[in-house]
């Protein structure tokens, strides 16, 4: 996952919260149309960002790849965190 994909998502996290704050939602269906809301925000600045620089934001990266973290990586700290205790 990529800056530009983590600030996305930020977005529609805080655009979700912030209408769910100012409509005071009431039931579950009101709380899907709010999350469906942010994440429209979050789209919508996406294809903008993707036709004024031409390039695509969206990127088959994912978190571990990003901070190296590996299935080997992760098997070796949950052991070592065992080992503590």
């Amino acid at each position: 996952m990529t800056n530009k994909e983590l600030v996305l998502n930020m977005l529609a996290e805080l655009s979700t919260k912030e209408i769910s704050e100012s409509s005071n939602p009431q039931d579950f269906d009101d709380h899907i149309q709010n999350a469906v809301d942010g994440a429209t925000i979050a789209k919508n600045a996406r294809i903008e960002l993707e036709q004024k620089t031409g390039k695509k934001v969206v990127t088959p990266l994912n978190a571990r790849d990003g901070i190296g973290l590996t299935t080997d990586t992760k098997a070796s700290v949950l052991l070592e965190n065992e080992e503590e205790k």
